[in-house]
């Protein structure tokens, strides 16, 4: 049976609740005053007309940060590098001090008594500059004498890490018979949720809790970091979310007008509320992706891969921030591998400071980065050296008897059948037929070409110890669930609801779920690396059981029986070896009107990562006349183990195949040689629009996993970590047939258009 997700019916009839629709009695408005040089000096800020405005309630510059005693933004875990030594970071400050780093950093805070106040103050606001030389790539940064962007980094060089075996891998390639090469590039993207980044804080000087009101998908973690900036203990925060439009690693740890709206709110002991403009977006919202990466790869007389190295090339931005840092190390390098079993493994990764927006986690975070720079790889090698990609593929697969398989750089591949997935998506793509489509693309004057892509990623294995869940029985009969994980999309009202009213026999219609509510005092994790299903779910799982031992003497004495001789299925409980049978919902309607009803309880797990998987194949029509090209046709299937909701899992695929279709045909965050940003706005950053993909065929292939109770793998990235590859294969494969050779993403009508004129013979 297909479930109607709970969320749905609120969101589309406009009845959601997102941070803007907050509102608060007595509430100003702050509005950011912004850099628009990429590197200078801050000589001087003159506040004095903004601040004389009529509703000009206060303006802040970085010396009331530094006097109130309030912390830069989180710069992620220390990763040690090649050389032993630890990663040289450098934090984002809340305001800048004394210099800017890039186009958008936070100088002054502008606080009124309206919206448009704020903002037509800001206005009025006068920075003197001296200017500084910028770095505007990631290969300038590089450049011997180039100009140096923080003190401690010398070369601009925050780390250079490395993962595997070198020795190894040199002497692989030594003695190769063929190999090949190839760079790609994964271009730096903004994120662009539907709904903007936006807070609202309310300190209450009474009580003295800080009440933060923003989208996030981490409550916990969003409020430790804000612990960490503001230095107010974890108990002083509430956070407050209700409907998220869209995170994508985004929103998993508060910007810089978080910590400010902290400042201003305990300053002023007035509410203070900032939503931001979709043009400060491209210029002060996290970017990411920023990823360079060379791919060689040795193969032994018998086309059998030998070794795999890379060289890469991380453009972490101005600052290190959240997990930029570990996005462009850990995140590379744990299937560095992909699904091909290989006796040589070796990545170096290079991190690099340029004056641009910082980058952190964003729908995949680095796992579709490696997962297509692994297939364009593959297919490269493939046409290079005369081979069958697919059977060049299935002659190098992990064979589902090696599992458990351990990749030569150490990460352990706990189950998986790639060839059965593999397969799998050639017969629905109908891969045997393809030349006959071919030939009549070929009549129509348009080239068609079909690539194929197979992800191996790692789900997020969470930053807390345990997640923790628990229930509370209404008088009503009705179930109310609990857990700290909050969806921006995912449909966890309904997920959830799904495996408690499976388990106890429950109308989901009479279950709900609430994230994030501080009275239950729970510990868990967000919804970062697709773990929520598999974390929180299988807590979930367990807390069927629980409700079932703290039910089982009520149905006893009401079936006049031992506990021991009693079994629970169906939702009831009913004799062994008798007939009297009892449902649970009568049961808890019996023991209600108490203050706390018998059969609440908590429950919790403890699930690491897993390794979902997958393979897509796409379609793609080129008119060589424009450079337009269609994506026809897409396939997917992915091994996410035992799914509990197919059309939620439907939802996911679809969202990340066009979010990884967007990138790979529209989206470019553009900056020129000054380090000035080009593309800021709609106008000039294009998104996925309906119909970019013009038929979807989705499915799965189940290998439950053992290393969590659901036997579940993740699923929220697997669209992004299939369709880069696919679709970027597809093109590759059209632009062969043309005689032209790779290119790099997007794959904009006029960028291929030009390709091939630069390619004519």
């Amino acid at each position: 049976m297909t479930l109607l997700r709970h969320e749905d019916h609120r969101l589309i009839t406009g009845s959601g609740k997102f941070t803007a629709d907050w509102n608060v009695e007595g509430q100003l408005h702050a509005s950011i005053v912004r850099s628009d040089r990429a590197h200078a000096e801050v000589m001087s800020i003159d506040t004095e007309a903004a601040g004389s405005v009529a509703g000009v309630v206060a303006v802040y510059t970085a010396a009331d940060v530094t006097a109130i005693g309030f912390s830069p933004i989180p710069s992620g875990p220390d990763i040690v590098g090649a050389d032993g030594e630890t990663i040289i970071k450098n934090a984002m400050p809340l305001l800048a001090i004394d210099r800017v780093r890039f186009v958008g950093q936070a100088i002054a805070m502008v606080v009124a008594i309206s919206d448009d106040i704020a903002h037509d103050a800001a206005e009025l606001v006068e920075i003197k500059y001296r200017e500084l030389a910028p770095i505007a790539s990631s290969e300038q940064a590089l450049v011997q004498n180039a100009e140096q962007l923080h003190v401690n980094a010398s070369g601009n060089l925050s780390l250079v890490y490395e993962s595997g075996d070198n020795e190894k891998v040199q002497q692989a390639f030594a003695i190769a018979d063929r190999t090949t090469t190839l760079t790609i590039e994964s271009q730096r993207l903004c994120g662009a949720p539907l709904e903007p980044r936006a807070a609202l804080v309310d300190y209450n000087a009474t009580t003295e809790v800080t009440r933060v009101y923003t989208p996030t998908q981490g409550l916990l973690g969003m409020r430790a970091s804000l612990a960490g900036i503001t230095g107010l203990q974890a108990s002083e925060i509430e956070v407050v979310t209700e409907d998220v439009g869209g995170s994508f690693g985004l929103r998993g740890g508060p910007g810089c007008e978080h910590g400010l709206l902290v400042m201003a709110a305990q300053l002023l002991k007035r509410p203070v509320k900032w939503v931001a403009k979709r043009s400060e977006l491209f210029i002060g919202e996290w970017h990411g992706r920023a990823l360079t990466l060379t791919g060689s790869v040795a193969l032994d007389k018998d086309d059998r891969i030998t070794a795999l190295r890379f060289d890469d090339t991380v453009d972490l931005g101005a600052y290190n921030c959240y997990f930029g840092g570990f996005i462009g190390t850990n995140n590379l390098s744990v299937t560095m591998g992909g699904a091909y079993q290989i006796p040589a493994l070796y990545m170096q990764s290079t991190l690099v400071y340029t004056n641009k927006v910082p980058v952190t986690a964003y729908r995949g975070a680095g796992r579709p980065d490696i997962a297509f720079a692994i297939e364009r790889l593959i297919d490269q090698t493939a046409a290079e050296h005369q081979l069958d990609p697919v059977e060049f593929r299935k002659k190098n697969l992990i064979s589902k008897e090696a599992f458990p398989y351990t990749t030569a750089n150490g990460t352990k591949y706990d189950c998986g059948d790639f060839e059965a997935v593999l397969d799998k998506a050639l017969d629905l793509a109908e891969h045997s037929s393809f030349s006959q489509r071919q030939t009549a693309a070929g009549l129509q004057q348009k080239v068609r070409g079909m690539g194929v892509g197979y992800y191996v990623e790692k789900s997020g294995a969470g930053g807390a110890p345990k997640d923790q869940v628990s229930c509370k029985f209404n008088n009503d009969g009705t179930l109310v669930l609990f857990a700290v994980t909050g969806p921006s999309g995912q449909g966890h009202e309904t997920a959830f609801a799904q495996i408690v009213g499976e388990g106890l026999g429950i109308s989901v219609n009479r279950i709900s779920y609430q994230a994030g509510d501080v009275k239950q005092q729970l510990i868990g994790n967000g919804t970062g690396g697709s773990r929520s299903l598999y974390g929180t779910g299988s807590a979930f799982k367990n807390l069927i059981s629980v409700v079932i031992e703290k039910a089982m003497p009520y149905a006893a004495d009401a079936l006049s029986l031992k506990a021991e001789d009693i079994t629970f299925d169906n939702g009831g409980f009913r004799g062994i070896n008798a007939t009297p049978a009892i449902q649970l919902s009568e049961l808890v309607s019996r023991v209600a009107g108490e203050d706390t009803h018998p059969f609440n309880a908590t429950a919790e797990t403890t699930t690491g990562a897993n390794y979902p998987n997958g393979c897509h194949i796409a379609e793609c029509e080129l008119d060589p006349e424009t450079g337009v090209v269609d994506i026809v046709a897409y396939v997917a299937v992915d091994d996410l183990g035992n799914v509990i909701n197919p059309e939620l899992v439907r939802g996911q695929v679809h969202g990340g195949v066009v979010q990884g279709a967007g990138q790979a045909f529209t989206e470019a965050v553009v900056y020129d040689d000054q380090a000035q940003l080009l593309s800021g706005s709609f106008l000039d950053y294009a998104m996925p629009r309906a119909g970019l993909v013009q038929s979807m065929v989705t499915d799965t292939y189940a290998v439950p996993t053992e290393l969590n109770e659901l036997g579940s793998k993740g699923v929220g990235e697997s669209g992004c970590s299939g369709s880069l590859p696919a679709l970027s294969n597809a093109m590759m494969d059209i632009l062969r047939q043309l005689g032209a050779g790779p290119m790099d993403m997007p794959y904009t009508p006029y960028r291929v258009w030009q390709h091939l004129q630069d390619n004519k013979a």
